[in-house]
């Protein structure tokens, strides 16, 4: 089987001035000169890249999010997987915040990439280019994909096929039989 390339990179957010406010205490601390934190008193945890509380959308993006479009600008496909509870900064990082208004050292993972690669494209006359993009919310076990306004309502489902194989499915119809229902999946490998 061949293996797959997944590096995890994880970013301290500092504290909010309302957690500030009501006397929270930092609970995750980076380690100096190290891919690594610690979690309370001695919980360590090592990654493979590691962003303090003082890092910035642009350190974050050209160590983790660029050599990722590198790659996906020679035809490679790239996934960037934001994950934490509610309230950690993945909204901040992977877009920045109300983009209408950012400043451009606020500007997240989404701008940043979709600036770099239409300008990639545009420099490359030469070379026709297809970008497909989902932006894939996963939230209390539910799937939405936030740029697909129909499926923005209804629920998105992973399925496995007879090989093993999972995709999205595109779309769900049934044919009646009788009483019954068969529903048939389109997948998206």
């Amino acid at each position: 089987m061949e293996e797959i390339p997944v590096k995890v990179a994880v970013r301290i957010r500092p504290l909010l001035s309302k957690e500030v406010l009501h006397n929270h205490q930092v609970c995750v601390r980076s380690v100096p000169n190290t891919q690594q934190i610690i979690i309370g008193k001695d919980r360590a945890f090592t990654f493979d890249y590691v962003f303090g509380k003082n890092s910035t959308q642009g350190e974050v993006y050209t160590v983790c999010i660029k050599p990722l479009l590198l790659s996906l600008t020679e035809g490679y496909n790239a996934t960037v997987f934001a994950y934490g509870q509610t309230g950690s900064g993945k909204t901040y990082t992977i877009g920045g915040g109300h983009i209408a208004s950012i400043a451009e050292d606020e500007k997240g993972i989404i701008p940043r990439a979709i600036q770099e690669l239409f300008q990639h494209i545009s420099e490359n006359h030469n070379i026709d280019f297809c970008v497909k993009v989902s932006y894939i919310e996963v939230y209390k076990e539910e799937l939405r994909d936030l740029l697909e306004l129909e499926t923005s309502v209804k629920d998105l489902h992973i399925r496995e096929d007879e090989k093993g194989n999972t995709g999205r499915i595109l779309d769900l119809k049934f044919d009646t039989y009788g009483f019954s229902c068969v529903p048939k999946l389109f997948f998206l490998s």
